[in-house]
């Protein structure tokens, strides 16, 4: 980006009352670190955002999409089940970072927050000061839940770090999260900001900026984040975070919550057009009532974009798998690979901002691989994001609460339970702290899955799926399985009957 245009539009903001502006990044903060323990491993998470496991080869996906993961995966334990949460950003990343449930951690609205009393929970507090604590979110709703573990993250990388070009100016302030909704949110909003003079200015330095960006290697143009001016080539941003992990002392817990494949769907050369005269043809299945009624063609070439678009993530992602081998970093770390939530092309949906629980929006990949590990190892019963906070905790010797929803992963303490009941919450049309009256919840216990509907209709509604039988979810099996349906519906209502009572409470 120019820097006589960027420069151009600091001198406007600077007409902001002086109090609000700092002049050095305050999200970015270095506590003091105490005596550190060599023998302790370093942990890092890898989230790549909108990741579905319905699309990676890995778990048998038609299309060759994720070779380097299904490398990674040789010395790593892999969950076939596992599922998110959470359908989107929030709720998400928020069950992941804290083993709690959408319906207790209530971080259920777009761009939302959590419970402020719950903030404590956490990994970065849980894991103490004894580990160098780092953050990084590419996306800024990510980064909305980070800022409120500031006082428990050493460093927070702001979003907009190994960026080629970027037009963002709440992490400027002092109260980031609150500084993104007031400046990027709302006063320079990209359709109608509530600012005509700063909102045009800014406009057209940064058209004039995106004309003389390179986007070089992109065919498409560089990937970006679709509600913020931010872009960025993938590479660098994996390149970024390798060199910040050469230079930390261990032991360190990394968090690194990268965009893609979220869309805009902006592959790579080596990937675009890859897989759009294939002759994978996926299933057709029913538009869904609740749906937004895309017809078969969209989601076809939107599912296409989307692969290719996976499949340049996995290509960077294998880069950095070497930069941590060769640093010596990856033989004495736990690495964590997984996703905030899924990503569906089928029964008239596309992408993830829905009511619809199916498989391809909450089945999301985990797999990680221990210190000095060798050979892989599978684990096929159903298992949840909130398990990931008492597993990492375990791991490293710390102590696991007992508000902890999740459980230990099979493989890394834990046993197989293949009866075990882990849900999925969507609420966002929710008020955060009052109970769930609209919304989605979904159950998987054993082979099946429920899912439950209230609000959207006069009357509650009900759908059964046995996944094992019929993974594409295409019977319903709520009225012809009466026993089976009952138990697994008094099971889920009770769960959010108990979640409601509490917020009541």
């Amino acid at each position: 980006m120019p820097k006589s245009s960027r420069r151009d539009f600091l001198k406007l903001v600077a007409l902001f009352p002086p109090a609000a502006m700092l002049s050095n990044l305050i999200s970015i903060r270095e506590l003091p670190k105490l005596e550190q323990a060599p023998a302790l491993p370093n942990v890092i998470i890898i989230l790549f955002d909108a990741m579905t496991a319905k699309n990676l080869s890995l778990y048998g996906y038609p299309r060759k999409t994720t070779p380097n993961f299904e490398q990674f995966a040789e010395r790593a334990t892999v969950y076939h089940a596992h599922n998110s949460a959470g359908n989107f950003t929030v709720p998400g990343t928020t069950s992941l970072l804290t083993g709690m449930y959408p319906w207790t951690h209530r971080a259920i609205n777009q761009n939302g927050l959590m419970t402020r009393s719950l903030v404590d929970r956490n990994v970065f507090h849980l894991f103490g000061h004894e580990y160098k604590r780092i953050a990084f979110a590419q996306n800024v709703w990510a980064n909305f839940i980070l800022t409120q573990f500031s006082q428990d993250i050493d460093t927070i990388l702001p979003p907009t770090d190994f960026s080629a070009l970027n037009y963002v100016f709440g992490n400027k302030f002092n109260d980031t999260a609150f500084s993104y909704r007031a400046v990027d949110d709302f006063l320079l909003k990209n359709d109608t900001p509530a600012s005509l003079v700063f909102g045009t200015i800014e406009k057209i330095l940064l058209a004039r900026s995106e004309i003389q960006l390179s986007s070089e290697g992109y065919p498409r143009g560089l990937p970006q984040n679709i509600v913020y001016p931010l872009y960025f080539r993938i590479e660098d941003v994996f390149q970024g975070l390798g060199d910040l992990l050469k230079h930390q002392a261990a032991p360190y817990l990394a968090y690194f919550h990268m965009l893609p494949p979220h869309g805009p769907y902006k592959p790579n050369e080596n990937f675009y057009g890859k897989f759009s005269k294939d002759n994978f043809h996926p299933l057709n299945k029913p538009m869904h009532r609740f749906s937004d009624h895309k017809s078969n063609a969209q989601l076809s070439s939107s599912r296409t974009s989307y692969d290719e678009y996976v499949a340049t993530a996995d290509s960077e992602f294998g880069r950095f798998i070497d930069m941590l081998k060769q640093s010596g970093i990856f033989d004495k770390s736990y690495v964590i690979v997984t996703s905030d939530h899924g990503e569906m092309f089928e029964r008239g949906e596309r992408e993830h901002d829905t009511p619809l629980l199916y498989d391809p929006v909450i089945h999301i990949p985990l797999m990680i691989s221990a210190p000095g590990q060798q050979a892989r190892n599978d684990i096929f019963s159903p298992t949840n994001s909130v398990d990931v906070l008492p597993t990492l905790l375990h791991v490293a010797g710390r102590e696991i609460p007992n508000w902890c929803e999740g459980t230990l992963l099979p493989g890394l303490g834990g046993t197989e339970n293949p009866e075990r009941a882990t849900f999925t919450v969507e609420a966002k049309r929710n008020p955060a702290f009052a109970p769930i009256k609209i919304g989605t919840v979904a159950m998987r216990k054993g082979q099946y899955k429920m899912i439950y509907y209230t609000g959207y209709e006069k009357k509650d509604s009900f759908e059964l799926y046995d996944l094992e039988n019929d993974p594409e979810e295409m019977t319903d099996l709520y009225m012809t399985k009466p026993v089976i349906a009952s138990a697994i519906r008094d099971e889920l209502l009770a769960r959010f009957n108990e979640a409601n009572v509490k917020q009541k409470g």
